[in-house]
């Protein structure tokens, strides 16, 4: 059966292979690393954004790629390290940890774009990466 050209539903949600030695857990900022194994996030350069994990996945024990991990592309809401503040909407936020943004882009990567800033979180769009 040729495929090419085919629509795929769904394009929000991914299958992503993850690094062996790593768990993600549920509600979680997850990058692909430059072998293109999920892992949690860190603030670290060159990771690309995934996605919010959507389902706890134990690869501690694992090799690269022996297990993967559901992730959802979309808008979230992140906590502010404190430095994300109103001034800062539609600019680019980054990872700090799996559950944090911040404005600081020195030694991190890119998490998405800022939406809303408010006391309880940033909201982020992690599509527009």
């Amino acid at each position: 059966m040729i495929r090419t050209g085919n629509e795929r539903t769904g394009n929000r949600l991914l299958d992503i292979p993850v690094k062996g030695g790593e768990e993600l857990t549920e509600a979680t900022m997850a990058v692909i690393n430059a072998e293109g194994y999920a892992e949690t996030a860190t603030a670290a350069a060159g990771l690309l954004i995934a996605g919010c994990v959507q389902s706890y996945c134990d690869n501690r024990n694992g090799a690269d790629g022996e297990q993967s991990v559901s992730v959802k592309r979309g808008t979230f809401v992140w906590e502010n390290d404190g430095t994300i503040t109103e001034k800062d909407i539609l600019k680019k936020c980054y990872i700090k940890d799996g559950v944090t943004v911040t404005i600081t882009a020195d030694g991190s990567s890119v998490a998405g774009t800022i939406l809303a800033v408010e006391a309880d979180g940033v909201t982020v769009d992690m599509t527009q990466v």
